[in-house]
């Protein structure tokens, strides 16, 4: 695996393909900064060798050309993160983009304009990553979170630098951070799942089991698992023809030794609101008219126990309706239980977009081992899918 360090980039110019897909504001500020901080340490590495870096990156779903989707509205913020100025053109390609590239000094930064105001990136041609490919030397994916995507600078761009071509260090620390917890974590390993849909997590579960030792499976999907068994779950959210499925996968983990861990009491609620009346009941035994909306206090002291005795610890999913704050006890309480065990050495993995929400919204993000960039790709990593955009480094 070709990473920043086999290369030394003095007098090079680095295409770099970086992430900066970040959320702004109607003032276009950039209101969580966390893709383009992650990219730092790449492109500071590429500089203090005595190198240049073209940064190209989409941002939003622009349909063409579309000024509230252009770049230059985080140039400033990009050059506040990394302390070095950052020239902005509004082009990625081309004459203008060419010009800019072959002018660019060793320390210098360049960020080019939105890749997705040419339908031709997303498409993932050809022609379009040739003229891309132009404007460096050495070409470094470091956006895990578009790695799997085919697109013209994600993956095609890589075929016009055969031997030039390496992840940035963000990158390369989400693949060691997946393959930990699927081949080279030190046991027991725990994946703790939640959300509110098995279906969503089906290949996931499937693939995993012949890594973890303990699965733990929280959240809505729960009550699939719980009413497929015979509980009763009032109105709890419930995939109905996934109930099959569910004992399948109970007794596919049976046979490979992995404890499965399913809430035994929840906070169920008379209505999905943040004011309704809540009781605590068995998960089998809901009354009609409630709902399971959060783990109850037995359940979290199950899980903390799990955590507790496990050294490497995947998190995908919550385990209530955290964003109402009446139910956001059980995901709160199983983030300090990972953070706990982190301190005591346990490797902690936390992917999926709510996941990391919940991680950011709760104050856990130092107490993590690795909070994950990338929704998709992660997942699409634990399903065992290579991703295009890592497959074409390492061809």
């Amino acid at each position: 695996m070709k990473t920043l360090n086999d290369f030394n980039f003095k007098d090079k110019k680095a295409l770099i393909r970086v992430d900066f897909n970040v959320p702004l504001n109607e003032k276009f500020e950039v209101t969580d900064a966390t893709r383009i901080v992650s990219a730092k340490p790449t492109i500071i590495k590429i500089l203090e060798d005595g190198g240049s870096c073209i940064l190209m990156s989409h941002l939003g779903r622009p349909k063409g050309v579309q000024d509230e989707f252009s770049l230059r509205h985080i140039a400033s913020k990009v050059e506040d993160i990394l302390g070095v100025e950052v020239k902005f053109i509004d082009a990625c390609v081309g004459e203008t983009a060419e010009t800019a590239a072959a002018n660019l000094a060793p320390g210098q930064v360049l960020l080019l304009e939105n890749l997705r105001f040419h339908k031709e990136e997303e498409a993932g041609d050809k022609a379009f990553a040739e003229q891309l490919s132009k404007l460096g030397d050495i070409y470094v994916n470091d956006a895990f979170g578009t790695a799997h995507r085919a697109h013209a600078s994600t993956t095609i761009v890589a075929q016009f630098f055969p031997n030039a071509k390496c992840f940035g260090y963000l990158l390369a620390q989400e693949i060691e951070s997946i393959e930990k917890v699927l081949k080279t974590g030190e046991k027991p390993v725990l994946a703790v799942l939640g959300g509110a849909k098995v279906s969503s997590k089906i290949t996931i579960i499937e693939n995993i089991l012949d890594a973890v030792d303990h699965l733990i499976i929280g959240g809505g999907m729960s009550f699939t698992f719980i009413k497929a068994q015979g509980g009763s779950i009032g109105n709890s959210i419930c995939e109905d023809d996934k109930q099959e499925l569910a004992l399948e996968i109970l007794s596919k983990a049976k046979a490979k030794n992995v404890q499965v861990h399913i809430p035994v009491d929840v906070i169920a609620a008379d209505a999905f609101s943040n004011d309704a009346n809540t009781q605590v009941v068995d998960i089998n035994a809901i009354p009609d008219g409630w709902e399971g909306v959060d783990a109850g206090p037995k359940s979290i002291k199950l899980f903390h126990d799990v955590v507790m005795q496990s050294k490497t610890i995947l998190w995908n999913g919550p385990l209530g309706v955290f964003e109402m704050e009446s139910f956001a006890n059980g995901t709160i309480e199983l983030g300090n239980s990972i953070a706990e065990a982190t301190i005591n050495g346990a490797f902690s993995l936390v992917g999926g977009g709510d996941s990391v929400a919940a991680v950011k919204q709760f104050g856990f993000e130092d107490k993590v081992s690795y909070v994950s960039t990338g929704g998709g790709a992660m997942l699409e990593s634990l399903e065992g899918i290579v991703l295009p955009g890592i497959a074409a480094i390492l061809e």
